[in-house]
C-alpha cells in the first residue's frame, strides 16, 4: 500500500478549516434534530391519553416504606419524561453547536490572518484551556480590500457581533442580584436576539472559508510555478545529450 503523498501546506490548511466546518455542521444538524424532538412532546400541542394504571408495591415515604397501591398515567409519565430528556439534550447540543460554530469561524479567520502575515501553517492552531479544550480566536478579518466578497463578509460579521453583544448583555443582567421590570424586559429581548448566535457564527464561518480560498490563490499559484519549473528541469535532464 502506497503512502499518501504529503499535502502542500495550502491544501492541509484548507482541509483543517473544512474539518472545523464539518464538525460545526454535525452539531448544527444534531441540535436542530433535538429542537424537533422537543416539539414532538410539547404538552400544549399533544393530547395525552387519560388511561391510568395501578402500581402495587413498596413506595417510599419520608418516615418509612409501606406497601400500597398508587395510580399513575403512563402516557403522561412518558411525555413529561421525554420532554425533560429532550430538553436537556437540546440544551447540551445548543452549547456544543455554539462552540463548534465559533471554532469554525475563528479558525478560518485565524488561517486568513496567518497567511496574510506571511506564515505557512499546515493546520489551524488553537490554544487550550485548563481542561485541554480549544479556545476561540478572534473572528474579525482585515486586509481583504481586493476581495469581491468583502462586503458580504463584513455584513455577516456585523450580524454576529450584534448577537454576541446581546448575549453578553443578557448574561450581565441575569447575573445581577436585582433586576427591575424594565431590565427584565431588556433581558428577554436580548435573549431573543442572542438565540441566533451560533447560526450567525456558522454563516460567517462559511464566508470566511470562501475568503480563505481567495487568500490562498497566490501561494497556490506559486506552488504550481515551482512544480512546473521542477517538471521542466526534470525533462531537460532526461533528454539525451547530442
Amino acid at each position: 500500500m502506497r503512502d499518501k503523498p504529503q499535502q502542500h501546506w495550502t491544501e492541509s490548511l484548507f482541509d483543517s478549516v473544512y474539518a472545523l466546518y464539518e464538525t460545526a455542521r454535525e452539531y448544527q444538524i444534531a441540535h436542530r434534530t433535538a429542537q424537533v424532538a422537543v416539539q414532538t412532546v410539547d404538552v400544549d400541542r399533544r393530547k395525552l391519553h387519560e388511561g391510568r394504571i395501578a402500581l402495587r408495591g413498596l413506595h417510599g415515604r419520608a418516615d418509612a416504606d409501606y406497601y400500597r397501591t398508587r395510580r399513575t398515567s403512563p402516557h403522561d409519565d412518558a411525555v413529561f419524561g421525554l420532554s425533560d430528556l429532550y430538553s436537556r439534550a437540546e440544551t447540551e447540543l445548543r452549547h456544543r453547536y455554539d462552540e463548534a460554530a465559533h471554532l469554525f469561524a475563528s479558525g478560518a479567520a485565524w488561517a486568513i490572518g496567518s497567511v496574510q502575515g506571511g506564515e505557512t501553517p499546515a493546520l489551524v492552531e488553537f490554544n487550550t484551556d485548563e481542561d485541554g479544550a480549544p479556545t476561540r480566536h478572534q473572528l474579525s478579518i482585515t486586509g481583504l480590500a481586493r476581495y469581491a466578497g468583502t462586503g458580504e463578509l463584513t455584513a455577516a460579521y456585523d450580524r454576529w457581533y450584534a448577537r454576541m453583544g446581546a448575549a453578553e448583555h443578557a448574561e450581565d443582567l441575569a447575573g445581577r442580584d436585582y433586576v427591575s421590570d424594565h431590565e427584565a424586559g431588556e433581558m428577554h429581548d436580548a435573549i431573543g436576539v442572542a438565540m441566533g448566535l451560533a447560526d450567525s457564527a456558522f454563516a460567517y464561518g462559511l464566508l470566511a472559508q470562501r475568503a480563505l480560498n481567495f487568500v490562498l490563490l497566490a501561494p497556490r499559484r506559486a506552488r504550481e510555478s515551482e512544480l512546473a519549473a521542477a517538471r521542466a528541469a526534470a525533462q531537460q535532464t532526461a533528454q539525451p545529450a547530442n
